[in-house]
């Protein structure tokens, strides 16, 4: 059976429709139209326990009552089916909303930091890097053992980092303490927050896709968004300042947050990203005198 086949076979299961068509979107990705006019979109895991990770992510962001996420229609092992977000224009007045609607995803929080959403594997995945979920109940120490170190050494181990130059990363580890800001309670992440998991909708909002949820700091989501720009990203940060306001010397401490994802991007696709992470390492320790 074709991977097409298979997804609208999928798509059927799970909705209790027909099929009327199929599109592919990418490799992974295929749109299905059914035969009461829905479009749903199925998505083919990228590895083991990915979509049911995905689905898990979804539900847990979904339970909240704050940003938008497609619907997810069914999962199994190797196929997850969800609702098609009807695509829009990017607006101010939908960045401000999403920024608001953001924070109220954070607040909505999680039992500690690094833990999985109901249902959801330890094991999980970032985009196409194994990301565990192993909890702690102190943010720093969390952060530099699972979510900066892990992908240093792969990094190191790959030849990506120079064994010397991951020494300004460990610098950053052991100073997250006093880096960290103020304690903050363990936050509702998405996770996975770049540009291209933020749809803008036909709606008037903003749907968020392609989770890697987790329990984590506010912070990091936002990081990620700067690191990978956003349509209208000032009026986000209004957005969500106006609804939960950072901590002073939330700037200073981007680099800090940055280094998950350009250590996990270091990781899959190489040396001009663990520059960057070498530089947001550098910055981090600047600010810090």
């Amino acid at each position: 059976m074709s991977p097409t086949t298979s997804s609208s076979a999928a798509a059927s299961r799970f909705t209790g429709r027909a099929v009327t068509g199929e599109r592919p979107l990418s490799g992974s990705l295929t749109e299905v139209a059914l035969d009461d006019g829905r479009t749903v979109v199925v998505k083919v895991a990228d590895g083991p326990g990915a979509a049911r990770a995905e689905a898990a992510g979804l539900r847990w962001l979904a339970d909240a009552g704050t940003v938008r996420v497609p619907a997810v229609h069914g999962v199994d092992e190797h196929r997850l089916v969800t609702e098609r977000v009807a695509r829009g224009p990017a607006g101010a007045a939908a960045a401000f909303r999403f920024g608001r609607d953001l924070a109220g995803l954070h607040a909505a929080g999680a039992p500690a930091f690094g833990a999985a959403p109901p249902g959801g594997p330890e094991e999980a995945y970032i985009g196409l890097a194994p990301m565990r979920n192993v909890t702690g109940d102190d943010w720093p120490r969390w952060y530099a053992a699972h979510r900066v170190l892990p992908y240093l050494r792969r990094a190191v181990d790959a030849g990506t980092v120079r064994a010397a130059e991951a020494a300004g990363v460990e610098r950053v580890c052991e100073r997250l303490p006093e880096l960290a800001g103020p304690p903050e309670p363990p936050a509702r992440l998405h996770g996975d927050l770049w540009n291209g998991n933020v749809l803008w909708g036909a709606d008037g909002h903003v749907h968020l896709i392609d989770p890697a949820a987790h329990g984590g700091h506010r912070e990091t989501d936002l990081a990620m968004l700067r690191l990978f720009g956003c349509p209208h990203l000032d009026r986000v940060l209004a957005g969500y300042e106006d609804a939960a306001p950072l901590a002073d010397g939330s700037v200073a401490r981007v680099g800090v947050h940055q280094l998950f994802p350009l250590l996990v991007h270091a990781v899959l696709f190489g040396r001009g990203y663990a520059e960057q992470a070498l530089g947001a390492a550098r910055e981090a320790l600047r600010h810090a005198g």
